[in-house]
């Protein structure tokens, strides 16, 4: 079954990280066959909180997206982000 990644951001503190982030990272999710179906964009807020960005990163498996998430490559990526966002991130089984 198709694996995702569902991160929504409650604040952003630097955007030019952010960037740094998204260029590396996205080395490590092509690695792993990742495709971005939601990347930022406009986006209303009907209930709950409002979010600054909310990203869906669909994976051929679930364990592709653990695998990608758990890399060397990724953890590089992610390290980048330290202090600078606040973020939720799950790995969640299609259907």
């Amino acid at each position: 079954m198709t694996g995702y990644w569902i991160t929504v951001y409650e604040k952003i503190e630097n955007m030019e990280t952010l960037k740094k982030y998204a260029a590396k990272s996205t080395t490590a999710i092509n690695k792993y066959s990742g495709k971005f179906l939601v990347r930022g964009g406009n986006n209303i807020t009907l209930e709950g909180n409002q979010s600054p960005r909310t990203v869906i990163v669909e994976f051929p498996t679930f364990e592709d997206a653990k695998k990608c998430y758990n890399s060397n490559e990724y953890q590089e990526a992610h390290d980048i982000l330290k202090g600078s966002v606040k973020r939720n991130l799950q790995i969640i089984e299609g259907i």
